[in-house]
């Protein structure tokens, strides 16, 4: 099927559903809000079914043809062919031309024959061609035309005849007018939102930024048309920065609200006006009937109730809600929350929103409360408490409302609000505010780009230029030069801007900012090469730092975890991770949160814990779209995971995200990275050249960015392997060489060596030395079980057992590739264990699968083939005897035969490959 409009993304099973069902005849009525994309669904299932030959019928009535009667009938008859027409009796066709002229029938024109006219004319077309009724929108049909093609279905026009129907919700008795205008059987199916991966891939189609994907998966709750409307008008600006609300998305909150009754409308407005909206809040708050006004509003699509929770489906509709009710109407909300309130402090915030005349009491009362929550570590709350006081604030007290608005903005970045911060730090640079309050607001809007500190050029300069030489001032701004710099891929700048930035916050007396700078400098100085990272590092562990939970990956703790992982320390890095994991929870933002379960999640599938990987990187995947965060580096570990222990199509497809992310953003670092795991995903699903063609770009980027570390992004040996699977000799050589040239100057750990020695057996067996591949495989295979790293020693084995299917040593193959098959299954390393069923089962040669032997049943027959007893497969297998005799009868049964010999003469080994030519299960990659 031909699907190339952008919002079938995410639709490809609810399409195969409907096919399934209208191929069995009947009709499929869907019903979903406005924007859902039900005319998208009936314009793919239009398509197809017009691909078929079959004759596609179509309506979408207007809101203002509802009130035309036999209009949408009329509309539908104009389009069957003339033969259908002159087929009719006399007093149809007399029927049909009063129908098409718009005027009523003539008198004597019995009823009878108008509801005949629809069953008449799809039974005569349905005789040549199948016939599919395609009615969008049918909340506008006419009634009069609604009648007559509910009596035509009524008639069960037969199988010949289907229909599919859409509708945005049901009527006023809870019927759905889809389901009428349907054959029987009818299945109806409701349209859901779109997934955030789903609704980002849409975005991208249309040139909106990936980062934005997860702001406005939230903003429009999956709905494609809405944010794709909310894209449009500055959906690419900063996060913090609300676009303004375009009208077509007004008009959709409006026509939901606008069909439900005043009382439900007042209940609603409560809900919206309230921090944490809850059913029985609500009746505390006098609305006496919530249970049943909610739930008409969930009926139409306005709330979602999850036990006592309520919330709005699109947020959006509870901003126009808010802001289309008069002042007078939310002075009376907010006093009645006021008074329903169990908290004071709730209480309060509600008594200031009932005005906002300047106070200075009031200003200042708020302002302490804002300040007792920052100190007790609430701070969304203590933001908002200082952006009333601040909007309270008399002319008099200019000075303490700067300092509000900028502790506003810290305390709102810190708690996880970035509007509020982006409006508060925004509020203090259009004032004339001092120059430290100034660049204390910049930073705020720094640290909310996330990755895109590329695009904060401006910014930067104007905060330098406002710090002056105040080095308490100068040290945050330096040190986010720093990142800068790091993640646009500048190294000799980021190089510089670290060892300032340590210098000046060491002066300032910071020094947690002098650990950080230190951290990355350290970070720098390692993917550089150049062995001052130790003493960088110990210098920043060293110092009395504390960074704040949110900031505590860039600190030198979280960095020590790094290079134990980068080191193959795998046990003290996990250690340290989850030990940061603790504090990380505490952190609003969410940036350090998702920098530790992502580090967890590369240890995990490093240690061969790979259902463990996918189970960290999800959680990250999940928190970074939940904070906004940028996508780029939580999509890069989702790949890893998946290449580990998910899918290799599931690694490739978040790759190509991250990819598209980093390149958005500037982020460098990220897109490096990103492409290490297409290009391995890449070469192991077979596509050689253009997993060599992601990995050569990588080598480029690396080589622009003064990268000489091969322990951080493992992508020479990956490189090697896919230009030796193309014939490339000379070049993997190569790379190879660079590569422990690199190590020796570096002092690397083992683990390097075991990969290039990987790596080279798979050059060599690709060039016709297999004896030494096998020798250089088994010694890594051997160095990874010491390192207890499971899947890259399985990988190892199976680079081995290759090898020896060149030597046509098939028996010793098969033992190699079975025990990197049980290092997989043990290991939950689904991809590496389908591949590996597939080598083996390419080892075993004449026993095929497709004989219906599992993949243990051909280990084990091919085992039997080589003379093993059954207590030696048995040991080899892991496996107890009796398994092995009950499996080795089933064997019997299904390949014919009766005892081991007759089982050994059937199964002959199988023919070597010619010379020269690749065998894909010694050319895979990890």
């Amino acid at each position: 099927m031909q699907r190339d409009l952008p919002t079938l993304h995410g639709r490809e099973a609810l399409l195969t559903e409907i096919d399934a069902r209208l191929a069995a005849g009947g009709g499929v009525a869907l019903h979903g809000p406005p924007g859902i994309g039900k005319t998208a669904l009936l314009d793919a299932v239009a398509e197809q079914a017009a691909s078929r030959g079959e004759a596609v019928l179509r309506l979408r009535p207007a809101r203002g043809e509802r009130t035309l009667a036999y209009s949408a009938a009329a509309d539908l008859i104009r389009q069957l062919p003339p033969d259908a027409v002159a087929a009719l009796a006399p007093a149809a066709r007399n029927a049909l031309a009063a129908l098409l002229q718009g005027r009523p029938p003539r008198t004597g024109v019995p009823a009878q024959a108008r509801r005949l006219l629809l069953p008449a004319l799809l039974a005569h077309c349905s005789r040549t061609h199948p016939v599919l009724l395609v009615l969008d929108d049918v909340q506008w049909l006419d009634p009069e035309s609604a009648a007559l093609l509910t009596f035509a279905m009524r008639r069960r026009p037969g199988a010949r005849v289907r229909a599919i129907t859409a509708e945005r919700r049901p009527d006023r008795d809870g019927r759905h007018r889809a389901a009428r205008l349907c054959p029987p059987p009818v299945t109806e199916l409701a349209v859901p939102p779109l997934a955030p991966d789903d609704l980002s891939a849409m975005l991208e189609a249309r040139g909106l930024p990936c980062r934005t994907a997860s702001r406005l998966h939230r903003a429009s709750a999956g709905n494609p048309f809405l944010a794709l409307a909310l894209g449009s008008t500055g959906g690419d600006g900063p996060a913090w920065r609300p676009a303004p609300l375009p009208e077509v998305a007004r008009d959709l909150a409006r026509e939901r609200l606008d069909g439900l009754s005043a009382e439900v409308n007042q209940t609603l407005l409560m809900a919206a006006l309230a921090t944490d909206p809850t059913v029985t809040l609500l009746l505390r708050a006098g609305r006496d009937d919530a249970d049943r006004e909610l739930r008409l509003a969930a009926a139409a699509g306005v709330v979602e109730v999850t036990g006592e929770a309520i919330r709005f489906t699109p947020p959006l509709i509870a901003q126009v809600l808010i802001e289309e009710t008069p002042p007078a109407g939310r002075t009376r909300t907010h006093a009645a929350l006021a008074a329903a309130a169990h908290d004071p402090l709730e209480a309060l915030r509600h008594r200031a929103l009932r005005g906002a005349r300047p106070d200075a009491s009031t200003a200042r009362r708020l302002a302490a409360v804002a300040d007792q929550c920052a100190a007790r570590g609430a701070d969304r709350t203590a933001a908002e408490f200082y952006l009333l006081a601040a909007d309270r604030c008399p002319h008099h007290l200019a000075r303490e409302r700067l300092d509000w608005l900028v502790a506003a903005a810290r305390t709102a970045l810190t708690g996880g609000a970035p509007a509020l911060a982006g409006r508060a730090a925004e509020a203090v640079i259009a004032a004339d505010a001092p120059a430290g309050h100034r660049v204390r607001a910049r930073v705020v809007l720094i640290d909310l780009a996330g990755q895109a500190l590329g695009e904060m050029g401006e910014t930067f300069a104007a905060a330098l230029a406002e710090a002056g030489d105040d080095p308490a001032l100068l040290a945050p701004v330096r040190l986010r030069l720093t990142w800068q710099a790091m993640i646009t891929g500048d190294p000799d700048r980021a190089a510089a801007e670290a060892r300032s930035t340590a210098a000046i916050a060491h002066r300032a007396g910071d020094a947690t900012s002098e650990a950080m700078a230190l951290s990355s400098l350290a970070q720098i100085q390692r993917m550089r090469g150049e062995p001052e990272w130790q003493e960088s590092l110990a210098r920043a562990l060293m110092l009395p730092a504390s960074p704040a939970p949110d900031w505590l990956h860039y600190g030198p703790h979280y960095m020590a975890a790094r290079f134990a992982l980068i080191d193959d320390r795998l046990d003290e890095a996990r250690a340290e991770l989850l030990r940061l994991l603790a504090v990380a929870e505490h952190d609003r933002i969410g940036e350090a949160r998702v920098e530790v379960l992502r580090s967890l999640s590369e240890v995990a599938a490093r240690a061969g814990r790979c259902r463990e990987a996918l189970r960290y990187a999800h959680r990250a995947v999940q928190a970074a779209q939940e904070a906004g965060l940028s996508p780029g580096p939580t999509w890069y570990t989702a790949a890893v995971a998946e290449l580990a222990g998910g899918s290799l199509t599931a690694a490739a497809g978040f790759a190509q995200r991250g990819i598209r992310a980093s390149e958005q953003e500037g982020d460098n670092l990220y897109l490096r990275r990103n492409l290490h795991a297409l290009g391995q995903a890449h070469l192991r699903s077979g596509d050689t050249r253009s997993g060599v063609a992601a990995l050569r770009r990588l080598r480029d980027l690396e080589a622009e960015a003064g990268s000489s570390d091969p322990m951080i992004v493992r992508w020479h040996a990956d490189l090697a392997a896919g230009l030796a699977a193309l014939g490339e000799h000379v070049e993997a050589a190569e790379t190879l060489a660079g590569a422990r040239k690199a190590a020796e100057q570096l002092g690397s750990t083992p683990a390097l060596a075991g990969y290039l020695d990987r790596a080279t057996a798979i050059v060599h067996s690709e060039s016709g030395q297999a004896d030494s591949a096998v020798e250089l495989s088994t010694a890594a295979a051997a160095l990874f079980e010491q390192l207890r790293q499971p899947v890259e020693q399985g990988h190892a084995l199976l680079v081995a057992g290759g090898a020896e299917r060149r030597r046509r040593r098939y028996a010793a193959a098969r033992l190699l590739i079975g025990a990197a098959l049980s290092i997989f299954l043990a290991a939950d390393a689904r991809p590496w264990a389908e591949e590996t069923e597939r080598a083996l089962a390419r080892t075993e040669g004449s026993i095929a699968p497709e004989q219906g032997l599992t993949s243990t049943e051909l280990r084990i027959a091919g085992l039997v083939r080589d003379g093993a007893s059954n207590r030696e497969i048995a040991t080899r297998l892991y496996l107890s005897v009796k398994t092995v005799e009950a499996t080795l009868t089933r064997v019997y049964r299904k390949l014919g035969v009766r005892s081991r010999t007759q089982l050994s003469s059937r199964l002959q080994a199988p023919p070597s490959p010619p010379d020269g030519v690749p065998v894909s299960d010694v050319t895979t990659s990890a």
